[in-house]
């Protein structure tokens, strides 16, 4: 009875404290080893869908970043999903483990910048205001992107691609195909009876 009680109570503590960085919605299932970093503070900045299951990391930065995830959504151990534009998922889109999502360069491009965001980051934080040439990425629905991917700024996942296990997506993926590879390629289409 006591255990039940304890597990209860660390479950809604974790509930609780994920609520308040978080827009959740029915039966949205935040996993113990999952770590979501809303560095905007805005709770509108990232939005889970119903049934969405997140073992893996959330993490919008300080200047903007949104994540949108629709509905029976899933991201993996170890996922790490980094917003500083826009990251708009479908519904019913598998995230494996150890995949990489990024919308932006996460660092200046020129070194002296580099090195004073960087400085920034370890003395004040991450930065209000900084360019770090963002592009939104689209992951549509039924999607499926493999273990141990990256996905790139700019890039649009179309509706019921899969992604192979350790590809780079650097360019857009046509719906219902496979693609694998550094950079990601074409490998097939999807026939009719795999959709």
């Amino acid at each position: 009875m006591i255990r039940k009680f304890i597990k209860s109570y660390r479950k809604k503590r974790l509930w609780n404290r994920v609520n308040k960085k978080v827009i959740l919605s029915q039966n949205t299932s935040i996993h113990s080893s999952a770590r979501i970093f809303n560095i905007r503070k805005i709770r509108s900045a990232i939005s889970l869908g119903n049934h969405t299951t997140v073992l893996g990391e959330l993490l919008t930065f300080r200047h903007g970043g949104k994540i949108t995830m629709g509905d029976y959504c899933y991201v993996g151990e170890n996922a790490r999903i980094w917003s500083a534009e826009n990251i708009e998922i479908g519904n019913f889109v598998l995230i494996s483990h150890d995949v990489n999502i990024f919308d932006s360069d996460t660092h200046p491009i020129r070194a002296k910048e580099r090195r004073q965001h960087f400085k920034s980051i370890i003395t004040t934080g991450h930065p209000d205001e900084i360019d770090l040439n963002e592009k939104a990425i689209h992951i549509q629905d039924d999607a499926w992107v493999g273990t141990g991917a990256i996905i790139l700024k700019g890039v649009t996942i179309g509706e019921g691609a899969i992604v192979g296990a350790g590809s780079v997506v650097t360019k857009d993926v046509p719906a219902w195909t496979v693609v694998g590879g550094n950079p990601a390629k074409v490998i097939r289409k999807l026939k009719l009876n795999e959709r």
